[in-house]
This record gives structure tokens, sequence and C-alpha cells, in this order.
């Protein structure tokens, strides 16, 4: 073969090469830049949820992914700054304590798009803000913690008596209640969203006052059950893999709706200020029941048939869970 030939060869060759990169260099722009900003460490329950959907949609190409955990309050604002300055199209994170401050990060950075765990309201035109309404989940949870109780007590220890815990607790009261009218309740709050020790002495506390049930919603609580031969119910996450004679059921928090839909809208170009909220519910299944697992045949098959039409009630819309925000009230003497 001749010289030439093989010049137009290699010329061919580079073209081609070249050309076969295109696709790869169009998907690698057309990735969105995401940046998320947690106070807690990611495997936090709240958090883990969050971070996981995210993982997910990094995982698939569609986004560039990066996160802080463990952020101060009084650094929250100039965090959110950095990654506003640094090109970041969406900004995902949690303003319940740091509301003020990161509303007028939104306000400096009108371009950019933020989806904000929050209880407030959304603030046009871009800021978005979610929460994990995860209440009839968590009313199930209720039904089966009610019906599985022996001593018609159990222990119920939150974070904080903010809305998005109150919700919960609220409505797995109330599904306890349906099947169980006796039963009572000791509520507390350990005033920490991550502090499993300090949880765990508030369960202790409340098996000591005859709590068979406890309602996990921060982490150490199972521990506590765990240790001490009584039934738990998780919260946001499944931990009955790590609790198998301890964890019955769990409400579970799918954050991909929320997540994929933010995404999509900062994408097409559609971002708005709006609750996302709603898509944290059964219908879109940003939430459900988890499988009873190892206690699939523990749980009394007239309590799972109970549970189950309910369920399939809330899904077809036929019963509502109330979402009720006030602080959740110890009713055990």
């Amino acid at each position: 073969m001749s010289r030439q030939a093989l010049s137009r060869r290699a010329a061919v060759a580079v073209v081609l090469a070249a050309a076969a990169l295109v696709p790869a260099l169009s998907h690698a722009q057309a990735r969105l830049k995401v940046a998320a900003i947690y106070t807690v460490p990611f495997e936090q329950q709240w958090v883990s949820r969050v971070h996981k959907a995210l993982k997910a949609a990094e995982a698939r190409g569609e986004i560039e992914y990066k996160a802080s955990e463990n952020v101060g309050n009084a650094d929250y604002e100039r965090v959110m700054r950095e990654y506003a300055t640094g090109g970041n199209q969406l900004i995902v994170g949690e303003s319940f304590a740091v509301e003020a401050a990161a509303r007028k990060v939104a306000k400096d950075f009108p371009k950019v798009s933020f989806l904000m765990g929050s209880s407030g309201k959304p603030q046009a035109p871009n800021f978005s803000v979610f929460d994990n309404y995860i209440q009839e989940p968590a009313y199930l949870t209720g039904m089966i913690a009610g019906g599985m109780t022996k001593t018609n007590r159990i222990g119920m220890v939150g974070g904080f008596p903010i809305p998005e815990v109150n919700r919960l607790m609220q409505a797995f009261m109330a599904g306890a209640r349906e099947v169980n009218p006796k039963v009572e309740f000791t509520v507390t709050f350990i005033n920490s969203w991550f502090d499993p020790p300090k949880a765990k002495e508030a369960a202790f506390a409340m098996v000591d006052k005859g709590a068979d049930i406890l309602y996990a919603e921060r982490f150490g609580v199972s521990d506590a059950a765990k240790e001490k031969g009584k039934l738990a119910i998780g919260n946001v996450i499944n931990t009955q893999d790590k609790y198998p004679d301890t964890v019955v059921a769990s409400a579970l928090w799918n954050m991909e709706p929320t997540i994929d839909l933010a995404i999509r809208t900062v994408r097409d170009g559609k971002f708005k200020a709006e609750d996302y909220g709603p898509y944290s519910m059964m219908q879109h299944k940003g939430s459900e029941l988890a499988p009873l697992g190892t206690f699939e045949k523990k749980v009394p098959a007239d309590l799972v048939a109970r549970v189950q039409a309910r369920q399939k009630d809330i899904l077809a819309g036929k019963f509502t869970v109330k979402v009720d925000d006030s602080q959740p009230k110890s009713t055990a003497k």
C-alpha cells in the first residue's frame, strides 16, 4: 500500500474516532450540575433518602453531583453561595433551621433552581420546597403496632417537634387507635437529628414504663428495642435487615419521584417555585409500607388483612390520612 493511501486511511480513522466521541461529549455536556447540602451525615435517615435518589440520577449519567454533609447552621448560607457561584444549576438541601438565610440566597441567584426541605411555602421564582409526606404508610405501621402490642403501651422517640415529624407521629398514633382504642403512648423528643445514644436512652425509659413496641423516628431506638427484647417500627428507611427480630414494619420514603421531577423540569427550563411535597405520597410511589419480611408469619393474618384493605383504600382515594402537624402528646399515665 502506498504512503499516500496509508495517510488517507489514517486521516479517515482519526475522523471516525472523533465522530465516535461526539455523542459521549454531548452526553457529558448535557448532564445537569447538581449540589446538595446536608446538616447531618449521609447515613442519617432523612438525608440518606435524598442522597440515594441523587446518586441514582448520577449513576444514570443524568447529573454531575456534589454534596456536603455535616454542614452547621452557621455555615449553611456560605456553602449555598459557594455552590450557587460554582455553576450548579440545581441545589438541594434542608432549610428547616435556616429558612431566612436559604431564601435570601435564592433571591440573590434567580437563575439557579433550589429544591429545599422546608416547612414553609415556595418562594417565587426559584425556591421550591419538599418534605417527607409519608403519613400514609406511617398510619399503616401504626395499625400494625396497635394490633401487635400486648401491654397497650407504645413508646415514641422523635427528633424535634416540627411539622415533618409531628405529622408522621400523629398518623402512626391514629392508625394504632383504629385497631386498638385502648393503646396509650409515651412521646419524647431528643432535640437532635442525629444522636443515637440519646434516642436509645429515651427508649429504655419507655420500656421501663411498660412499652413493648417502640416507634423509631430516630436512630438508636431500634437498638434499645433489640437489647430489651421489644419490637420496633421503622421510619423513612427499612432497617429490618439489621434488626430481623425487632423491626416489624417500616414506613419508607422514596425521594426518586421528587428528585427526578426536579431534574427534568430544570433540564427543560420549566423549573418554578412549587410544593413538591405531594410527590412523597403513596399515589406517586414516593412512599410505601415496607414488606413484613421476617415478620410475615408473625403478624396475625387478620391484622394483615385489615392493613392491606386500608392501604387499598388509600391508593384508591377512598381513605385520606389526616395531615396533623400539631405536636403529639403522651397519653400514658
